[in-house]
C-alpha cells in the first residue's frame, strides 16, 4: 500500500479500501515482508483458494472436455501448468504433448444464466502495461499485464478470458485492487468453461516486434506488440504459490534453479554481444553475477552462447563461450525413444540420439538469443 492508502485484511471476502477509495480483494498473502527488495509478494486473484486444501484441485482449477480413458489423467488436471493437454499414446505409455504456460482458476460464482461473477485482483503490486480488450485478436480474449519488479528484474503477470476490464495502461495497482472481472473471452472458452487463465512471465525480448516482422509478418498482424504471448515465457505459477508458502523468503533464481530440469541445449552464434533477455534477468548467467545492467555494456563475453532449456522451452542458463559457430548446434540432455516434439513443446523433432531443431525452435532461439540493438 502507499502511504496515504490503508486496507482491512481477511482472509476472504471484499475489502473496503480506506483514503484512496480503492476496492481490494485479499486472499492468501505469501510472502514476509512488502517492502523486502528481493522478496516476491502474492497472493491469488480470485476467492478461489482450493489450491491450498488437501485434494482441492477439482474445486481450483478449470476442466476441459475430454474423455477419460484408463491410464488417463481427469479433466480438471488440463487446467494446471504444464504438459497436461492432448493425450497421446505411446509404446512408453500415455503422455501429455501440448503445454499449458498458466493455470485455469474455476470461478465461485455466476449470474443465473451461468456469466461468472468473481471480480479479478493484482497478485502482487505493479504497473499495467498492457490492455487488450479486444475479444478476436488473441486466443487470451480480453487480457491485462501487469508489470511486477522483484529483486532487480521485471516479471509480468498476465489475466486472460476477462468478461470486463477496469484498468488502463499507465495505472498503478497494489496487491489486491480490482482489475477486472472472470469472463470466457477468447477462441475455445465458452460459458460453462469460463475461468481465469492466470500467467507469471519472463520477457523473451524487447526487439520483439522486429523478431516478428522477419519471421512471422505474412501469418498476422502482432497487435500486442511485445506483450504478444509469444514473447512472455512462463513459470510454474502454481509451485511458486506453494512454495512461498514454505519458504515466504524464496527468490526467482532459486525458484527455478529448484523447479525447472535441464532438457536441450543449444550453442548459438552471437558475436560478442550480449543477448536482450539478459539485460532484464542476468541471474540467468552466472558469468554475470554482481554485474547491474544499469553499469553499462560488461565485457566482451566470447564468440557464442550456450543455451540451457527446459523441456517447455524456458530458458534456464546461459554461458558464454569461445567457440566459433556459422549456426546452432543442438544437443539434447534428456533422450528418449518418445518422439521429442511432444516433449519439447514442438521446438525439437526426432528421438533417442537423432535429433534436430524444429522451424519453431530455430525461430525461438533466435528470439531468445537476438541482442537489442541499442545494447551492442
Amino acid at each position: 500500500m502507499r502511504e496515504n492508502e490503508y486496507c482491512i485484511m481477511f482472509l476472504k471476502g471484499r475489502i473496503l479500501a480506506g483514503l484512496a477509495g480503492l476496492v481490494v480483494w485479499c486472499g492468501f498473502s505469501l510472502h514476509a515482508s512488502a517492502q523486502g527488495e528481493h522478496e516476491i509478494s502474492l497472493i491469488l486473484p480470485t476467492e478461489n483458494t482450493a489450491i491450498f486444501e488437501e485434494g482441492g484441485g477439482p474445486e481450483f482449477y478449470m476442466h476441459t472436455y475430454r474423455q477419460e480413458r484408463p491410464g488417463e489423467q481427469p479433466g480438471w488436471t488440463a487446467g494446471k501448468y504444464g504438459f497436461v493437454r492432448n493425450v497421446r499414446r505411446t509404446s512408453s505409455g500415455v503422455i501429455y504433448s501440448r503445454f499449458h504456460e498458466g493455470i485455469d482458476i474455476r470461478p465461485l460464482r455466476r449470474t443465473r444464466r451461468g456469466d461468472p461473477l468473481d471480480e479479478i485482483g493484482a497478485i502482487a503490486e505493479g504497473e499495467v502495461v498492457y490492455v487488450n480488450n479486444g475479444t478476436g485478436r488473441s486466443n487470451y480474449g480480453r487480457y491485462i499485464v501487469i508489470e511486477h519488479q522483484w529483486g532487480e528484474s521485471p516479471y509480468y503477470s498476465l489475466y486472460a478470458h476477462l468478461g470486463r476490464v477496469s484498468v488502463e495502461v499507465g495505472d498503478w495497482v497494489d496487491q489486491g485492487n480490482v482489475i477486472g472481472v472472470m469472463g470466457y473471452s477468447g477462441r475455445g472458452v465458452n460459458r460453462s468453461r469460463a475461468h481465469l487463465h492466470l500467467e507469471v512471465n519472463l520477457m523473451l525480448n524487447e526487439s520483439f516486434n522486429d523478431w516478428y516482422h522477419d519471421h512471422l509478418k505474412d501469418a498476422a498482424p502482432n497487435y500486442h506488440g511485445i506483450f504478444n504471448g509469444i514473447n512472455l515465457t512462463g513459470l510454474d505459477i502454481a509451485q511458486l504459490y506453494l512454495q512461498l508458502q514454505e519458504n515466504p523468503n524464496l527468490t526467482m533464481p532459486e525458484f527455478l534453479q529448484a523447479t525447472e530440469t535441464p532438457f536441450f541445449e543449444v550453442k548459438v552464434p552471437v558475436e560478442a554481444a550480449i543477448p536482450n533477455m539478459l539485460w532484464r534477468y542476468p541471474w540467468l548467467c552466472p558469468e554475470l553475477e554482481g554485474w547491474r545492467p544499469d553499469y553499462g555494456t560488461p565485457f566482451e563475453m566470447g564468440n557464442s552462447w550456450k543455451i540451457t532449456f527446459a523441456a517447455s522451452g524456458l530458458p534456464i542458463k546461459f554461458e558464454p563461450l569461445d567457440e566459433v559457430l556459422d549456426e546452432p548446434e543442438l544437443n539434447v540432455l534428456q533422450r528418449s525413444n518418445i518422439p521429442y516434439r511432444y516433449l519439447t513443446n514442438g521446438l525439437v523433432r526426432g528421438r533417442g540420439n537423432d535429433f534436430s531443431l524444429t522451424t519453431s525452435g530455430l525461430r525461438r532461439i533466435d528470439l531468445i538469443s537476438r541482442p537489442s540493438p541499442n545494447h551492442r
